[in-house]
């Protein structure tokens, strides 16, 4: 593992002004030009998610029959196999190659047998998600492992449930989802979010609720965004928002700011590309190049005061 002092490519970000909806703020981001080869992702991707012939909990297999790499994005939400999984890490897989990935569990009380995998409609939901990208950050630091802390997952995705008031008869995260369905409000933001965005060129979103930015999610091209937009979307509407105060778009650009420049350990891949991480006190941030090109990244801000 080696240090890097910076994330390249995003030190000319652009922000654009918000869509708020429900308390949530969803700022557009827009990245310079990317050198990146064709990438597939999303229901783009000619990829078949797998248990391993072994099944364990923190590994999936994934075969890329494609002619293009595939991109599989941290946080990622699959439904079936013997119990459904989050991707822990973002990965780009080589064309017409198989490999395992490292994932986690979003849902307790379920190991049976094994359905054929499919994508939820949102990522993980985005509370569970920065909690977990931190554990990961810290398994990496400690002891060179993308593993998760899986007690922890399953106790935020039990909160959550709670939260909303949802019985899920195997714990699942993937039953909040259900909130959609009577929450007439929230699956009307969803709707109008989705059907309005990405707008062109934008190559990101950056979530505020009232003044505190949240969370930020870069892609290296605008048709890499656009295959995730409404998994995003869903995955921080999914949450009770604090609308206190007003979102700024220098706050945004701040936040960005101080991504691109966290010095990370940077990690060959599980697949191609550089995986660099770090963390400070103002983030917990992850990102994928490939020669020095920007391919994808999140980045979490630490726990509001």
């Amino acid at each position: 593992m080696r240090s890097h002092p910076a994330i390249p490519g995003l030190d000319a970000a652009a922000v654009g002004n918000p869509i708020t909806r429900l308390g949530v703020s969803f700022f557009p981001i827009y990245l310079p030009g990317n050198k990146l080869p064709e990438i597939a992702t999303g229901d783009q991707a000619d990829c078949e998610i797998d248990e391993l012939d072994n099944a364990a909990v923190p590994k999936l297999s994934v075969h890329n029959r494609g002619d293009r790499p595939a991109l599989l994005v941290e946080g990622e939400h699959f439904l079936g196999g013997k119990q459904n999984r989050m991707v822990n890490v973002t990965v780009l897989v080589p064309a017409a190659t198989k490999l395992e990935i490292p994932v986690s569990c979003l849902e307790q009380g379920r190991w049976g047998r094994a359905r054929s995998y499919r994508r939820a409609p949102s990522f993980t939901p985005a509370k569970v998600r920065s909690r977990h990208q931190r554990a990961v950050h810290a398994s990496m630091r400690d002891a060179g492992s993308r593993r998760g802390d899986q007690g922890a997952v399953w106790n935020d995705v039990h909160l959550l449930l709670d939260e909303h008031s949802m019985h899920s008869p195997t714990g699942a995260a993937a039953d909040v989802d259900a909130v959609y369905e009577r929450d007439r409000k929230r699956s009307s933001a969803v709707e109008e979010l989705t059907r309005g965005g990405p707008l062109p060129g934008q190559c990101g979103v950056a979530v505020a609720h009232g003044r505190w930015v949240t969370a930020i999610e870069l892609f290296g091209a605008p048709h890499l965004l656009r295959a995730h937009w409404s998994g995003i979307v869903r995955s921080h509407l999914i949450g009770s928002a604090s609308p206190n105060g007003r979102p700024s778009p220098s706050a945004v650009l701040s936040l960005i700011q101080r991504f691109g420049s966290l010095r990370t350990n940077a990690v060959q891949g599980v697949g191609l590309g550089v995986e660099r991480r770090g963390e400070n006190r103002w983030l917990t941030g992850q990102a994928l190049t490939l020669d020095q090109s920007f391919v994808h990244g999140a980045a979490f801000a630490q726990e509001a005061p």
